[in-house]
């Protein structure tokens, strides 16, 4: 019998359809692989093509050339100038105007490579590079939220194959960020507990999902997950803002990263995905009640007509049995 799950830290309702659970092999990728060159004169993001990219506003260098370069989004969804101006109509129509920042974080010179392809040195410059933008954007005082996240394969979201990231803060915070921070801080009242760190702790003792587990994270596919293969990075040491990563917990960082995203590509061949990371601002770090983390989604399903009409998940696969499989891919 198929059975509801809650994410207590989503409050969102997943249906585990275990009358129509898949294997975890199943959801391999079944398109055609991508073979991609090692450099592509038409593409922006390759070497001797930085011309062909908007303003730098940042760099890794390596010698005379790059490991990482960011450059603002060549068609950005918020515009960096301006002042932030709030309009009321009555109070049905509220606006804001579109300022903010839109960047792109270009991973790696190598055109062939992805994220988790690359050595731990790269993973940790770039992981560095989030955490400088980020600062960055909410030292801005018309920035209310930066969110830092990654497209991988056209199924979510991405138009370039090129390895890269993007940041987008935005003038406002974001309803889904804000009715976390609220369940998070409900929860501390109700119990003086941090939730993500009691999520964390129990995961870690039932040890059935648990896909990496070191000095400063873990790795997990949720209980609750919404959809197949869902997986959480959290950080142990308890903090509300990414913008607070010590150099210790950005190798064991870059580790995680590595091993988890190396597993999909080789256990699920490859599959779209978008991962995102969760944070407060860097000025509200010392509260007691949120925590920040990663969430990796794989693109392994659609969200349907139920998903939309309810605000529901059907997840077609038993996050036990994924966590398991995950366990077992071999990446080297």
């Amino acid at each position: 019998m198929s059975e509801l799950r809650l994410n207590v830290v989503t409050r969102e309702w997943v249906i585990i359809a275990t009358d129509r659970a898949k294997r975890p092999s199943d959801f391999k990728n079944n398109k055609e692989k991508r073979h991609l060159p090692h450099y592509l004169s038409t593409c922006p993001f390759c070497p001797g093509n930085e011309r062909k990219t908007p303003l730098e506003l940042f760099r890794v260098p390596d010698g005379e050339n790059w490991k990482i370069r960011v450059v603002s989004n060549k068609f950005p969804a918020l515009s960096s100038s301006g002042e932030k101006v709030r309009h009321e109509d009555g109070g049905l129509r509220r606006t804001v105007s579109g300022v903010g920042f839109h960047e792109v974080i270009i991973e790696t010179p190598a055109h062939d490579l992805t994220t988790g392809l690359l050595d731990a040195a790269q993973l940790e410059d770039l992981i560095r590079t989030y955490k400088a933008r980020f600062i960055a954007a909410n030292n801005d005082n018309r920035i209310e939220h930066a969110i830092i996240f990654k497209n991988h394969g056209e199924g979510a979201g991405t138009s370039l194959a090129h390895s890269h990231s993007q940041m987008i803060a935005t003038p406002i915070v974001p309803i889904q960020f804000r009715d976390r921070v609220q369940a998070a801080l409900h929860y501390f009242d109700n119990t003086g507990e941090y939730i993500i760190c009691v999520v964390s702790k129990k995961d870690r003792e039932d040890g059935s999902r648990i896909l990496l587990d070191t000095e400063h994270f873990v790795t997990l596919i949720p209980y609750a997950a919404l959809s197949p293969f869902h997986t959480w990075l959290f950080p142990k040491r308890h903090s509300a803002s990414f913008s607070s990563i010590n150099e210790e917990e950005i190798k064991d960082l870059a580790r995680h990263l590595k091993t988890i995203l190396s597993k999909f590509h080789y256990g699920l061949d490859d599959p779209d995905y978008n991962y995102v990371i969760k944070s407060s601002r860097p000025r509200d770090d010392g509260n007691d009640y949120c925590h920040w983390y990663i969430g990796i989604i794989p693109r392994l399903t659609q969200a349907a007509g139920f998903e939309i009409g309810s605000g529901m998940f059907i997840n077609s696969s038993l996050p036990e049995k994924n966590a398991e499989f995950l366990r077992a891919v071999k990446t080297e």
